[in-house]
């Protein structure tokens, strides 16, 4: 197995399976590594900490007030170092059933990051403006406790967030070029950037059909549909999101937790919180219903093709592929095991959450209950796929700071010179790793 990154140390990228570390962040390790390569470095982002301390206050009243008193000020200053505490459960066990991977987003075109940076907003980073020389921050009333989000496919800089009561569209305004509107909708008040002339007004809100917290999004492929669930719900919803309006799809399928909608728009998948998960074809909306013995899903990604759809679970270390034997619309599918190699030897009692670059090589892989030697790393795998998936172990990814811990992350699918990959981290950083090696021109 490749060595496991030192405490204190921090990866900064992938050079043909060799994963690059430094001691500590600096943007001059990255120019000496793949900044030679690329002509540029995704330096780190850290949280806006001032907003995040009125999440510790919220937060703090439902805790007992024997609790808060023995923590004092050493607590406030926690709040500070680690405010990933306040807007995720305290305990590591419950973090994937709320993250599933849905609070960090790479614009599928554009080199546009957007994640959750606190419990009622959003941080993103917009790397194709050259003016924009810090991130934005979106904020509204309308948006508190967020729980995922998502960019929109095929329509410039718009990002679907899900909160309390429904769902925040943002959207990127340009002078001499704003956002469309859908008729009924009243823009809200704009988030600018410094020394950027661009604005990010909120242009609309899809309020929940019964006022639900909306904890899952997934956009169609072209767009024009966004889907919508929530854990209080006995049903999911498709929005035509031109139009404002929402349409249940109700199968009794109270407790979901996660939608995937496919590449091609096919097929389209849901998790439930009891372990159970559905595949749907989007033809006419029927569905067959799988179950697992290893738990949760924790993760789900689809193949670039769209027929074929990767699941992780909660207490398993293996993966499982469901292959459609059939052309849409038919459900017909069978399920193989994915072994991933020298997993099982991090002490792992399961998988927190995956991602899968487009083109379909890389995966990242957190793990659940891991040994102490491999507790908060990311592991990389390099993919090959014919008729199986064949996964080969690159190496670990360690983030910045004391005991750091995954808490989502994501791939760049629109970059052309190599997978990827954006992490957030519980010590308050956002970081990007680029994944290069042989197939993408490296010597």
């Amino acid at each position: 197995m490749p060595r496991v990154p030192q405490p204190g140390s921090v990866t900064v990228c992938e050079i043909n399976r060799v994963l690059i570390t430094s001691e500590g962040l600096s943007d001059d390790r990255a120019r000496e590594t793949y900044g030679k390569i690329l002509g540029t470095v995704f330096g780190p982002i850290p949280f806006n900490y001032e907003l995040l301390l009125s999440t510790a206050e919220r937060v703090s009243d439902q805790w007992p007030d024997e609790e808060i008193s023995s923590r004092g000020v050493l607590a406030q200053l926690k709040a500070v170092v680690d405010p990933f505490k306040f807007i995720f459960p305290r305990e590591e066990t419950d973090l994937p059933s709320l993250i599933e991977g849905h609070g960090i987003s790479w614009h599928p075109r554009k080199h546009v990051l957007a994640f959750i940076s606190g419990n009622n907003q959003i941080t993103v980073r917009d790397y194709d403006d050259p003016e924009a020389k810090e991130s934005f921050i979106l904020a509204s009333e309308s948006q508190k406790d967020i729980k995922c989000l998502e960019w929109r496919p095929n329509s410039g800089r718009t990002l679907a967030v899900g909160c309390k009561g429904g769902i925040c569209i943002w959207s990127a305004s340009y002078l001499g070029n704003a956002p469309s509107v859908r008729p009924g909708a009243v823009p809200h008040v704009s988030s600018i950037s410094r020394g950027s002339g661009v604005r990010w007004p909120l242009i609309d809100i899809l309020r929940s059909l019964n006022g639900e917290h909306v904890t899952a999004l997934s956009w169609s492929p072209t767009g024009r549909y966004l889907a919508s669930a929530s854990c209080q719900s006995s049903s999911f919803t498709i929005w035509d999101v031109a139009l404002g309006i929402g349409t249940p799809i109700r199968r009794g399928l109270g407790g979901i937790c996660m939608l995937k909608w496919s590449s091609t728009g096919d097929y389209f998948f849901t998790a439930k919180l009891d372990g159970t998960f559905y595949l749907w074809e989007t033809s006419t909306w029927t569905s067959e219903r799988w179950s697992s013995t290893g738990g949760q899903v924790s993760g789900a990604v689809w193949d670039p093709n769209g027929r074929m759809i990767l699941i992780s679970f909660s207490e398993s270390t293996t993966l499982a592929s469901i292959h459609f034997s059939s052309r849409p619309p038919s459900l017909d599918a069978h399920l193989v095991p994915v072994d991933l190699p020298e997993f099982v030897a991090t002490g792992s009692q399961g998988i927190g959450n995956i991602a899968w670059d487009a083109p379909g090589e890389r995966l990242a892989v957190s793990s659940k209950g891991s040994n102490e030697q491999h507790r908060g790393l990311v592991a990389v795998y390099d993919i090959r796929r014919g008729p199986l998936i064949s996964p080969s172990f690159v190496g670990f990814i360690r983030g910045p700071g004391e005991n750091p811990k995954p808490l989502n992350f994501s791939f760049h699918d629109g970059f052309r010179q190599g997978p990827l990959l954006s992490v957030c981290w519980s010590s308050g950083w956002t970081c990007t790793y680029p994944l290069l090696f042989r197939s993408h021109g490296l010597p």
